[in-house]
């Protein structure tokens, strides 16, 4: 028996023989172009092709995983339709001489770059998007068709996985995922929380695997290869407990967060894109709690418009139906790097220009902005949260320009909410003053990635330094009680939306300093309300 460590995505336990996915993985060698003309032609086919593939596995996850995850093929179509990685592949056609499958290769790995190199894990996962699109693209024009090996209910083993491997495997002949590369925001991940099934990243994968019996753990990522007879026994117990234990959750829908002593706290949810909506609501979410507005300028090769903009709050603020949703303004800079915003390269980029320094520097980004969530209020609950503020003068400044806003919108009789308005606490420095930011602002969410990189000056993208990173930390848990009690002084709620706010072993704690909301990824609500519900 074999026994391999893994990250656990999703939890649950699989039993089941081990399936490899083996890619199409055909080495594009570079050559010249006999005829650049030509090659620009064949490109321009091939993307043709490639849109009307995307628009049949659309049309297949639409029936199968919902409208919400069948969009990633959708997003797919827009990268083939964006400007800047079309001009680059054809710039590299005509100005480097090569063919057009090693360009479009060259075009996949320069804009697949810019996303592996964010700290975010979600936008970093949009890599995998680009190389799916890109993959598609070369294997049209090499003549080489996608394959998928899933004869028999069985573990997916791979190296990774893409949309389009993920959706094409029949669903109900997969029993866990298992890659060596990925994170909790890969597609593999996602799908899985959909499918309900175990996955596991970060496991050295060996090919001779193929067919031998396994065991996920997706509660400890532990991976089994041909475990013993007490190994399998053991687990098919737990098997029947987790399949107890998910029912018990499904029970919790629609149950308050409420400790056995009646103390109640709030449970929303983080989002990064309106895709994530469904599992809002699968999870029953009280609302959402941090939406993540980067994505509508990620991948892009100019700004986001109002309408853009309006129309992905809007859908947030309809789906939630008078839940609240909390929009971070744009949060850029450091580890999220866009070309076209033009920033120069920083020695230290965390604590450059970033975030609401950037806001407040281009004021008409932040105006449209600020235009796009004012009117997407009127359809909803909505709220607007400001990262990285570390002064009230800040404040005062934001608070002016939306009144600004407000006016040129009544101005111009366009429709819009009385949105609240709050900030998140991130430093030291917002923390330690929180007693005069309070009377600032509406409401307090405390990131607690930040606010413990910043409190224990330690890069979270400097892997040298995890023995040091304490997210425990007592400075931490201290600054997080301080911000809770100004909060409370001056009549306003404060929450937690950083990775702590998903750590069941401070559940209790947060409960007991008085924290008001907890926001976290979907599939961890239903987790954490049983342990509220069992808290006395």
């Amino acid at each position: 028996m074999e026994k391999h460590q893994g990250k656990s995505v999703f939890a649950g336990v699989a039993i089941g023989k081990i399936s490899f996915y083996i890619k199409d993985k055909a080495e594009v060698v570079k050559r010249e172009a006999d005829d650049q003309q030509l090659e620009i032609e064949l490109f321009k086919n091939a993307k043709k092709q490639a849109k009307e593939q995307l628009g049949q596995l659309y049309e297949k996850a639409l029936s199968e995983v919902g409208m919400d995850n069948a969009r990633i093929f959708q997003a797919h179509s827009m990268i083939l339709n964006d400007e800047e990685y079309d001009t680059f592949i054809i710039d590299a056609i005509k100005e480097q001489n090569v063919h057009a499958e090693f360009a479009v290769s060259m075009a996949g790995e320069h804009f697949a770059k810019i996303f592996s190199s964010m700290e975010d894990d979600y936008f970093k996962e949009r890599a995998a998007d680009i190389k799916d699109v890109s993959g598609r693209v070369q294997r049209i024009l090499g003549g080489r068709k996608e394959t998928s090996k899933t004869s028999e209910p069985a573990i997916i083993v791979a190296e990774d996985l893409t949309p389009s491997e993920t959706i094409q495997m029949d669903k109900s002949k997969v029993l866990a995922f298992v890659t060596m590369l990925g994170s909790a925001n890969s597609h593999t991940a996602i799908l899985s929380k959909t499918m309900n099934i175990p996955a596991l990243v970060g496991v050295e994968i060996k090919k001779e695997w193929d067919g031998k019996v396994a065991i996920v753990d997706g509660i400890t990522g532990d991976f089994y290869i041909e475990p013993d007879e007490n190994t399998l026994e053991y687990f098919r117990r737990k098997k029947q407990e987790e399949t107890k234990k998910r029912e018990l959750y499904n029970e919790l829908k629609g149950k308050e967060n409420i400790t056995l002593s009646g103390k109640q706290i709030e449970l929303c949810a983080n989002i990064g894109n309106v895709a994530d909506l469904e599992a809002v609501v699968e999870n029953d979410a009280g609302g959402i709690g941090l939406f993540r507005s980067e994505f509508l300028y990620l991948g892009k090769n100019d700004y986001p418009t109002e309408e853009e903009q309006f129309e992905a709050y809007k859908k947030a603020a309809e789906t939630m139906a008078g839940k609240p949703v909390i929009i971070r303004t744009l949060d850029i800079g450091a580890d999220k790097q866009i070309d076209y915003f033009q920033m120069e390269k920083e020695d230290n980029p965390a604590m450059g220009y970033r975030a609401i320094r950037i806001c407040l520097k281009e004021k008409d980004i932040f105006k449209t902005q600020l235009r796009a969530i004012l009117r997407a209020g009127a359809y909803g609950n909505v709220s607007i949260m400001y990262p990285m503020i570390i002064s009230d003068l800040e404040i005062k400044e934001i608070k002016e320009l939306v009144e600004t806003v407000k006016g040129e919108l009544l101005k111009e009789k366009i429709p819009f909410g009385n949105v609240a308005q709050g900030i998140m606490i991130e430093t030291p420095a917002a923390a330690i003053i929180s007693d005069l930011l309070a009377k600032e602002v509406d409401f307090f969410s405390i990131g607690t990635n930040d606010l413990t990189q910043y409190t224990l000056a330690i890069d979270r993208q400097n892997n040298k330094l995890d023995s040091f990173y304490d997210a425990h930390h007592e400075s931490i848990l201290r600054l997080i009680k301080m911000v809770v009690n100004n909060g409370h002084k001056a009549g306003i709620k404060v929450g937690i939306c950083g990775e702590l706010a998903a750590d069941l072993s401070l559940t209790e704690t947060f409960l007991k300093m008085g924290v008001d909301e907890l926001s976290v990824s979907p599939a961890f609500i239903l987790p954490i309300r049983k342990v509220i519900r069992e808290i006395l």
